[in-house]
């Protein structure tokens, strides 16, 4: 599923960062290590302090939910010639760190990845990421595509499209995606004062003080 051309418009503001826990031994108190989140930009004060907060925070998802994210993650935007796919550039770990920061996708994620499960146990006998990746991709088709999906499915492509988005966000605002999109950022020019032909037009012309001190022409 072949998705990157259209999901390209898509994004939000990527973010990372990592929480570290210390092992605990008996009568010692678990302690939560927070490393600062490192920025290459300006960041208000805030943000920092927001960001910080959140990573302190334990997993919102479980391990089994967060293979199922994994698992979507890369159907969404698969390793191709161009990139590597979305969870090498860690958007799993940006969909955890975004229903923290945006609690209101907690519910329908949570409820999405449930509705997932059902539907394979009820076709297939085994959770979604227990599934063969024929059985996966048959089910994801039936939910990838609103217009074709059948109104039973309206639950899973709700999740779908809300999934889709989250993935598309975290991938190309992630170092993978920019380059994926080949976004080159702006980047310093010189101005070399106004054209000739503009000043002929209006008869003007710089004094030998302004182009020795004011005006650079570089070739």
């Amino acid at each position: 599923m072949n998705r990157r051309e259209t999901l390209k418009l898509l994004g939000v503001g990527a973010i990372s960062g990592t929480a570290l826990v210390s092992g605990c031994k008996p009568k010692e108190e678990k302690e939560i290590a927070v490393k600062d989140p490192e920025f290459t930009y300006d960041r208000a004060k805030e943000e920092l302090a927001r960001e910080k907060e959140l990573l302190s925070q334990p997993n919102f998802f479980s391990k089994e939910e967060m293979a199922t994210i994994t698992i979507l993650s890369d159907i969404i935007i698969p390793k191709d010639e161009v990139s590597g796919s979305a969870s090498e550039a860690k958007v799993p770990e940006f969909i955890e760190f975004i229903v923290k920061d945006m609690p209101q996708h907690q519910i329908p994620m949570r409820g999405g990845l449930r509705w997932l499960d059902l539907q394979c146990l009820n076709r297939f006998g085994k959770p979604f990421r227990e599934c063969s990746d024929k059985q996966q991709i048959e089910l994801v088709d039936m939910i990838a595509y609103p217009k074709k999906a059948k109104p039973e499915m309206s639950q899973g492509v709700s999740f779908f499209n809300r999934m889709r988005n989250l993935v598309a966000s975290g991938f190309y605002t992630s170092e993978m995606g920019v380059a994926d999109i080949g976004y080159a950022g702006n980047s310093p020019n010189q101005w070399n004062g106004v054209p000739d032909e503009v000043l002929k037009q209006y008869k003007l012309a710089y004094t030998e003080k302004e182009l020795k001190e004011c005006v650079k022409f570089d070739s």
